[in-house]
């Protein structure tokens, strides 16, 4: 699998997440500048990811100018037709702006910026970004928002659950999926989704803060092995 990473004015997690795919998971990755309008040479078994980061200074609201980026009607066009595509934080709001995931991200419950280590309950396996975690897993990684509140209507919600869409949760250090644990007041403790059809992913958290021992935390790199080993899952399916 090979990685596509887009630059927007305001990304801070684009290298972070370079450095991993390619230095730690040894993937061929090319950064992606907004403006540029073509993701020639990737196909439907790549992956191009959104960073974290404040894409154009969160004016308006995170991810709203972003989504009109020349780069993201290729991004659109790309998940559309099948190609994986993956957004962490601004990242995740980007795709709930374009329509590439349902819900919006919206301000802290607490009105404050968080930023810390937080734990993960995984709530299925059965998406490129979780299969190699065990189903009820538990990871730890960091989050650093303000807008991460995740919020969608009782109709958006149930048809998650039915559609088996929610992928990670807010949780303790036990996996016991609480209100205390649920850090900025997401509906149902949501902390990551998938689409329909199960290749746009979108998470607060940031695994590619917790992909290696030197960071002191490295559960994160569970889902980059899920990842980039979707490709073997597909066609082992």
């Amino acid at each position: 699998m090979k990685f596509g990473v887009v630059v927007f004015p305001g990304s801070n997690c684009d290298h972070d997440m370079e450095h991993v795919l390619s230095d730690v998971m040894g993937a061929e990755v090319r950064m992606l500048w907004h403006k540029e309008t073509s993701l020639d040479g990737f196909t439907h078994e790549d992956c191009i990811v959104l960073p974290g980061g404040f894409s154009y200074g969160d004016y308006l609201r995170a991810g709203a100018i972003a989504r009109f980026s020349p780069i993201m009607q290729s991004v659109i066009r790309f998940a559309n037709d099948g190609g994986y595509v993956l957004g962490i934080c601004n990242g995740f709001q980007i795709l709930c702006e374009s329509h590439l995931l349902p819900g919006a991200l919206v301000r802290n419950q607490n009105r404050h910026f968080i930023s810390k280590t937080i734990s993960l309950k995984t709530c299925t396996q059965n998406s490129a970004l979780t299969h190699r975690i065990p189903d009820g897993g538990i990871v730890q990684m960091p989050v650093a928002h303000a807008e991460g509140r995740f919020l969608v209507d009782d109709e958006g919600l149930a048809k998650l659950k039915k559609n088996d869409q929610i992928l990670f949760k807010y949780c303790d250090s036990q996996g016991n999926v609480t209100e205390v644990a649920n850090i900025n007041g997401s509906v149902d403790n949501i902390a990551g989704i998938c689409n329909e059809g199960r290749n746009v992913y979108g998470m607060m958290p940031h695994p590619e803060r917790a992909a290696e021992a030197a960071l002191g935390e490295k559960s994160g790199k569970l889902l980059f092995d899920s990842l980039v080993n979707a490709r073997v899952l597909a066609t082992s399916a």
